[in-house]
């Protein structure tokens, strides 16, 4: 077995253990080929432990979240993926409006989580299909909201197994970046700073933000959010619509007619046919307006 030695660890440290793993279980666009191997360990110290194991076996393995901003190719990815799961969504109130919580949390549990305390600065996430860590590592962010205007400080993983925290000065926050979208470390947990807020008042925005999304986005279609980085000066969707592509598509892959910044799953859709949806549009893009997509879907694989 290839991974024989990493696999005994990660079963004996509690963690699950799948090989040959169908990604499209483990994405929002529900295509894909199958990882090698897939680790969804039980707490951060197998982590740690799984971590400083790959190191030794020269094992660089590809670390992800929900799943809701990525594509794994049809023909699969040739190595490991460890996924931070449910079982490391530990949240718990450090006092009055700070938080603390692991990486695995959902942003809508956490958004709620706020909400029961009445703890505003959240409202803005609510919504986001992603867990925390995702949204720590590309700072994610909606409706004028960011990850950065809440974040306190961030603990992490390094690449031989140590744990370590980064303030807010240090985590390097921009638009869909952080320093974890350099260092490669993993994201285990975080600490929020929120402020004191009317229960109702706080739900509302929230409802609201639910509501406008469910106006504009293609929810009811597996996809894995925006397609694409805002580019700077403009639009996305509104270049890919100038262009007349809503509704383009190729295979079972669409653009969204509802949101043509979104490129969606109609159901029979392979990984080869939104890549090659993603390419036409950022192809027909620059043609007509000079300008380069830049995806904010992470594509893996062969």
């Amino acid at each position: 077995m290839l991974y024989g030695e990493l696999e005994s660890l990660a079963e004996n440290l509690g963690a699950e253990v799948y090989e040959n793993a169908p990604m499209k279980k483990y994405t929002s666009f529900k295509t894909g080929g199958n990882a090698d191997l897939l680790i969804i360990p039980a707490s951060v110290n197998s982590l740690s432990q799984i971590i400083k194991k790959c190191k030794e076996l020269n094992i660089k393995p590809f670390l992800m979240g929900n799943g809701s901003n990525l594509l794994v190719t049809d023909n699969g990815y040739k190595g490991v993926i460890i996924k931070i799961g449910s079982k490391l969504s530990g949240i718990r109130l450090l006092d009055g409006n700070t938080i603390e919580c692991e990486a695995g949390v959902m942003m809508k549990t956490l958004c709620n989580f706020a909400l029961e305390n009445s703890l505003s600065g959240l409202e803005f996430a609510f919504g986001i299909p992603g867990n925390l860590g995702g949204a720590v590592y590309m700072n994610a962010g909606a409706y004028g909201g960011e990850m950065k205007d809440v974040l306190y400080s961030c603990t992490h993983i390094d690449s031989d197994g140590n744990i370590a925290t980064l303030s807010k000065d240090e985590l390097d926050l921009g638009y869909r970046r952080s320093a974890y979208t350099d260092n490669g470390y993993t994201i285990v947990s975080a600490v929020l700073k929120l402020n004191m807020g009317e229960k109702a008042e706080i739900k509302e925005a929230m409802n609201d933000k639910l509501r406008r999304r469910k106006e504009k986005q293609p929810l009811e279609f597996p996809s894995a959010g925006s397609t694409f980085k805002r580019p700077e000066g403009y639009f996305a969707g509104a270049l890919i619509e100038d262009c007349g592509l809503k509704g383009y598509t190729i295979g079972g892959a669409q653009i969204s007619e509802k949101h043509a910044g979104f490129v969606i799953n109609r159901g029979t859709a392979t990984s080869t046919d939104i890549i090659n949806l993603i390419k036409h549009i950022q192809n027909t893009v620059f043609e007509k307006h000079g300008v380069k997509l830049e995806t904010e879907v992470k594509i893996i694989g062969e």
